[in-house]
C-alpha cells in the first residue's frame, strides 16, 4: 500500500486572534500535486484525492495553527466532514480554519474549498 505524502499547507493568513469571541482563525493553502502516488488506485481514469486524505490536509493546517493559549492540544476526534466537492490532481485546497474555546477545551471548525468552491466542511 503506498502512503501519500502530501505537501504542507502553506500559509495564507497567520493565526489572528478575535478578542470579542475568544476564537482564532488562520488560512492555509495545500497544492495538490498531480504526482501524488495515491492518485494510481484512487481512481486511474478518474483520479480524485480521497476524503482521508483532504482531513490530513486539514489535520496539519490545524496542527500548526495552535491558538497560543490554548497549552498542548490534542486533536481527539473528527465530530463531523461532509465532502461536497471532488478534490482533482493540480487543485489548490484553501483552508479556512477557526478555533474556539469550550471551557477547558477547544474545538477546530474548517472549511475546505477548491477553485469551483466548497469541498469539505469539518469540525
Amino acid at each position: 500500500m503506498t502512503t501519500a505524502v502530501l505537501a504542507r499547507p502553506r500559509t495564507v493568513r497567520e493565526p489572528g486572534h478575535d478578542t470579542g469571541t475568544g476564537k482564532w482563525s488562520a488560512r492555509y493553502s495545500v497544492v495538490i500535486d498531480a504526482e501524488e502516488p495515491v492518485f494510481a488506485g484512487h481512481y486511474p481514469d478518474f483520479p480524485i484525492l480521497p476524503g482521508v486524505c483532504v482531513l490530513e490536509c486539514v489535520r496539519t493546517a490545524a496542527e500548526t495553527s495552535v491558538p497560543p493559549d490554548a497549552g498542548r492540544v490534542r486533536l481527539a476526534s473528527v465530530e463531523s466532514g461532509r465532502f461536497l466537492a471532488a478534490v482533482h490532481p493540480g487543485d489548490v485546497l484553501d483552508i479556512e480554519l477557526v478555533w474556539e474555546p469550550r471551557g477547558a477545551d477547544w474545538r477546530c471548525t474548517a472549511k475546505v474549498a477548491t477553485g469551483r468552491g466548497p469541498a469539505a466542511p469539518c469540525r
